[in-house]
């Protein structure tokens, strides 16, 4: 009888002892603990700190601050901010769409079987695999003035007469900076379509043939629906990119000239780096992240439905 008594007495004490123990969610919990620690050491805290600077007066040469409420923010709506994102929409899209068509193109070309594909392949990437600082300061010579190579070209060829300042004039600055972005960006875009591309069954190529569709109705019957999905993805990716650009255009034309090439990255680094105006630039910031916020909600909300 006593050992059995025993016996129960000990299969109790385990039973309290697992019922003591932690639960498979609260194990999560804690193994993800020191992940969430320094996630909010690096990213909470500092992006929780740098948006409240929006909301004071705050100088880098000038110790301490003071606290104006949003009137930093309706200083920027009612200033510089227009401006600032009309730049940063064009450059955006003329950046995404001209990179994304030349991208597009070169994948069905080398997804059609020319000869030396794999070629023309690793040179078509050698843009991507350069620096993007490095790519900056190729262009900006190309773009010289007085000693650059597309004037040289141009005048020996008789297009033009005189040397023209690619980088001097607010239209043919812009369009600089989209040049140069495009040659850096093409690469990508055509490595990713290509790999879309691939994936798609040559059947139903074969079986539209059969059916006596040409190239351009089998282009747009088949090729665009299987591809709606990839593309749409990789344009999406592009234009965020290029929404939060910085290198190219602070190399080639630091936001000028008169300010017509400047967008927000440029903006925000020269209000709180040559303006010493933490407020303003915190507060353009946040205006900015909202913005960038919208466009990845609709890059998650798209990679949900693709994966449901």
């Amino acid at each position: 009888m006593s050992a059995v008594n025993t016996a129960d007495a000990a299969d109790a004490r385990r039973a309290a002892g697992a019922g003591r123990g932690l639960s498979n969610g609260q194990f999560a919990w804690l193994l993800m603990l020191p992940g969430l620690a320094l996630f909010a050491a690096i990213i909470v805290y500092p992006l929780v700190s740098a948006l409240a600077t929006g909301f004071f007066e705050q100088s880098l040469v000038r110790p301490g601050r003071t606290f104006v409420g949003l009137a930093n923010f309706a200083d920027l709506l009612g200033g510089d901010f227009w401006p600032v994102l009309r730049n940063t929409l064009v450059f955006t899209v003329g950046a995404t769409v001209a990179p994304f068509v030349i991208g597009y193109a070169l994948a069905l070309a080398l997804n059609s079987g020319i000869r030396a594909s794999g070629f023309l392949r690793g040179i078509f990437l050698f843009p991507w695999v350069i620096p993007g600082v490095v790519v900056s300061f190729l262009w900006l010579w190309i773009f010289n003035a007085n000693y650059g190579v597309l004037n040289a070209v141009l005048l020996k060829l008789g297009l033009i007469e005189a040397s023209v300042s690619w980088l001097g004039e607010p239209t043919m600055a812009m369009i600089a900076v989209i040049v140069t972005k495009t040659w850096a960006s093409f690469p990508w875009m055509m490595v990713m379509l290509l790999a879309g591309l691939q994936t798609m069954p040559k059947e139903l190529h074969e079986a539209a043939s059969v059916d006596g569709a040409g190239a351009i109705r089998r282009f747009r019957s088949v090729t665009v629906p299987h591809m709606k999905g990839i593309a749409g993805i990789v344009f999406l990716l592009e234009f965020i990119w290029n929404f939060q650009h910085f290198d190219t255009i602070y190399v080639l034309t630091g936001g000028g000239p008169a300010g017509a090439t400047k967008t927000f990255a440029v903006a925000v680094y020269d209000t709180a780096f040559k303006g010493f105006d933490l407020g303003h630039a915190t507060a353009l910031g946040g205006l900015w992240m909202l913005l960038l916020l919208v466009l990845v909600a609709v890059y998650l909300r798209r990679e949900t439905k693709e994966n449901a």
